[in-house]
């Protein structure tokens, strides 16, 4: 497995439209896509600074991951994951797998912007939860 580079930083945040101008204003671009992933319970806003996207997570449920990561985040968000780009999210999987790395996802599922995402679980990756994306075909 060898990323091509760094796809997005994925930060949880209790409301986008709260939180969305700081970071228009940092990036001094908009946000380029807003988007709902329904099975995620999330809702997703991408700013895009040089070639690398910033997402920000909105939880759309009490029960989403990440409504329960801002709960044990004492109420506020922060940095919830980094996502490395690779050419076979499969093989990653199996790569990551034979190595002795715990898998949060055992198969690929679609992410936001079509991506198909897989995440390894942060016990065996340096307390970093760590989420692999593919582009679309």
């Amino acid at each position: 497995m060898k990323p091509t580079h760094i796809e997005h930083l994925g930060i949880a945040v209790s409301s986008l439209e709260a939180t969305m101008p700081f970071f228009e204003a940092l990036t001094g671009a908009p946000c380029y896509s807003i988007e709902v992933v329904e099975d995620q319970k999330v809702k997703t806003a991408f700013f895009k600074v040089g070639e690398v996207k910033i997402e920000l997570l909105e939880p759309t449920s009490p029960e989403s991951t990440i409504a329960k990561f801002i709960e044990k985040n004492g109420g506020r968000g922060g940095v919830h994951h980094v996502a490395f780009n690779v050419e076979n999210v499969e093989e990653a999987l199996k790569e990551a797998e034979e190595r002795g790395w715990q898998l949060i996802d055992k198969a690929p599922r679609k992410g936001a912007e079509h991506l198909m995402i897989a995440f390894l679980h942060p016990k065996s990756t340096c307390g970093v939860l760590t989420e692999l994306c593919q582009q679309p075909k």
